[in-house]
């Protein structure tokens, strides 16, 4: 309502104070109507509803009998031009205000059909990709409880082993879910607060290695103090996504690289690995896959994959950034995305 009236009054001023300008200076009297016609048409068109239109239209009739009708400086609302154009005004103001409406009326529905959308294929994914790894828990559990003398300890433990991973998994995935939920719901906002980036990069170490011990990580990143503004918790959930990505999907891989670099004003974050590569197929919608479910059955793996770096694509958008993906020469792939750097970072990375 406040930015309402402040934009109906900013307009009916501007205009008015314009009228009084072309009348002064070119003479040009007969323009003045025309002129807060199109003063009144803007207002309907920027404020929401009937009630601004209509006002400002009202106000528009008792400038133009006030300042540009004789008498001048006076109302008279005897003549008959003055109620003529006062009713012109206010015919305009309902069209408009109806003819707006209704195109935003049709926007609503079309972003509430998009979203909707969004919501059913999420739910379709979701559901598939949970149903796989609880089946396998119950059955694994079940397994144990009832069959628990009749086993070794080598396949209870195999047992447990699998109740564990596929858990985990699942924390992942409801991880994932929150966050692209949390970033696509209306009027959420990412708070960004300056962080260190070595600090950054070994938390995300230390997290990925509690999963993946074994697995050495190339890390390249300038030896200067640098601080980049962000969602620290998001942009880890990020990184750790791309570099469990490569673990799950690039086969053959023996070398796996995190570098942060500068261009410009953006750092720039990539994750390379030199394993097979991403099907030329896939690769243009490879942050999309989560969201073109199929109705077919496929492996829940493959869908984990989809939906992390559907995250990772909603985060980095989230934070004014770009994300790609793109096949090396070499052979592997590498994932690439840039966060905006702070103001005074001119002479650092």
């Amino acid at each position: 309502m406040f930015w309402n009236i402040i934009k109906s009054i900013g307009i009916l001023a501007g205009f008015f104070v314009l009228c009084l300008a072309i009348e002064r200076y070119f003479e040009a009297s007969t323009l003045v109507p025309a002129i807060m016609t199109l003063a009144v048409f803007l207002v309907s068109l920027v404020t929401d509803g009937f009630l601004y239109g209509i006002l400002a239209s009202l106000l528009s009739v008792l400038e133009l009998n006030f300042a540009f009708a004789f008498p001048y400086f006076a109302f008279n609302f005897s003549i008959p031009e003055n109620i003529i154009s006062a009713i012109i005004m206010l015919v305009i103001t309902i069209m408009t205000c109806t003819l707006t409406t209704q195109l935003k009326n049709q926007e609503n529905i079309r972003v509430e059909s998009a979203k909707e959308k969004m919501r059913g294929n999420l739910l379709r994914a979701v559901s598939h990709d949970l149903r796989t790894p609880l089946t396998t828990i119950c059955g694994s559990s079940s397994t144990i409880v009832e069959h628990y003398d009749q086993l070794t300890k080598a396949q209870v433990i195999q047992l447990a082993n699998g109740i564990r991973d596929d858990a985990e998994w699942l924390v992942r995935m409801v991880e994932n879910i929150l966050s692209i939920t949390r970033i696509d719901s209306d009027g959420v906002q990412i708070t960004k607060t300056s962080t260190v980036l070595e600090e950054l990069i070994d938390s995300v170490l230390m997290k990925f290695w509690k999963r993946y011990p074994d697995q050495k990580i190339e890390v390249d990143i300038p030896d200067e103090f640098i601080s980049i503004p962000m969602d620290a918790v998001l942009i880890e959930q990020v990184i750790i996504n791309i570099l469990e990505n490569a673990m799950q999907h690039a086969a053959g891989m023996t070398k796996l690289e995190l570098s942060v670099f500068r261009e410009g004003q953006k750092a720039v974050f990539e994750i390379r690995d030199n394993g097979c590569g991403i099907e030329k197929d896939r690769l243009q919608n490879i942050f999309k896959d989560y969201f073109e479910m199929k109705d077919a059955p496929v492996d829940h793996q493959k869908k984990s994959m989809g939906i992390g770096l559907a995250v990772c694509a909603s985060i980095i958008r989230a934070h004014n950034g770009t994300i790609t993906a793109s096949n090396r020469k070499e052979g592997g792939c590498c994932f690439r995305f840039t966060l905006d750097l702070e103001r005074n970072e001119d002479e650092q990375l």
